[in-house]
């Protein structure tokens, strides 16, 4: 393909929108898109997701489209419970006050009174803010690719951190943590060394709870002393 066509990972994207072809409802797709594992029986023996709003834990207002649902559920988890929290976490860390001016009630009140054909006027997402910007900056610094904060967690975990998280997901530690399937993670992890799979986010998760786990354990001990 053209340069300008490619895309990373393109194997990884096609099985996951794969998988979404048999679920019926509109909030069971956006639930598997948001989802790393898919169910967590596949790395918990016998877990089941606790109740949240993508499980029906609470019926969903009637919203007039499939869009309109996603926009709703973006707005009621992914961004409260994900990306703001990640900026607060952050800035805290730090000794830093964020704000974030995107999300003024008022402003977000007159968003969501907006029909879809403003909102993607000219096949273009967020219409209205872009005719906005380009009154007040250069129009090729806003009609660009979109460029996220994402850091090399794949190539970290085959280069610096391989001996750290082998160590965190050794298969006789996983068996005798008795927590998680040892198959399944190393599995996951063989792939990922491999380069047949990126894995990254699915290791992530299971490396973070290691890592934390082992800090308790340590803390105890110190304690214990």
């Amino acid at each position: 393909l053209p340069q300008r066509l490619r895309r990373a990972r393109v194997g990884d994207k096609i099985h996951k929108a794969a998988s979404v072809f048999s679920l019926r409802s509109m909030s069971d797709v956006y639930r598997r898109l948001c989802s790393h594992w898919e169910e967590p029986a596949e790395i918990i023996p016998k877990a089941v997701e606790p109740p949240t709003m993508l499980t029906g834990l609470e019926p969903l207002p009637a919203l007039s489209g499939n869009v309109e649902q996603m926009m709703y559920l973006d707005m009621m988890s992914y961004l409260p419970d994900d990306i703001l929290v990640k900026v607060d976490r952050a800035a805290m860390a730090v000794s830093l006050e964020t704000r974030v001016p995107l999300l003024d009630h008022r402003l977000i009140g007159f968003a969501l009174s907006l029909p879809l054909s403003i909102l993607r006027a000219e096949n273009k997402t967020k219409w209205p803010l872009r005719q906005l910007l380009f009154k007040h900056v250069p129009r090729e610094l806003v009609e660009r690719p979109k460029m996220g904060f994402g850091v090399p967690i794949d190539a970290w975990l085959r280069g610096a951190l391989r001996d750290w998280a082998e160590a965190l997901l050794d298969e006789r530690r996983l068996r005798e943590d008795g927590l998680f399937r040892p198959e399944t993670i190393r599995r996951a992890w063989s792939e990922h060394l491999s380069g047949q799979r990126n894995n990254q986010y699915l290791l992530w998760d299971v490396l973070m709870f290691q890592s934390w786990r082992e800090a308790q354990q340590r803390c105890s001990t110190a304690a214990a002393a």
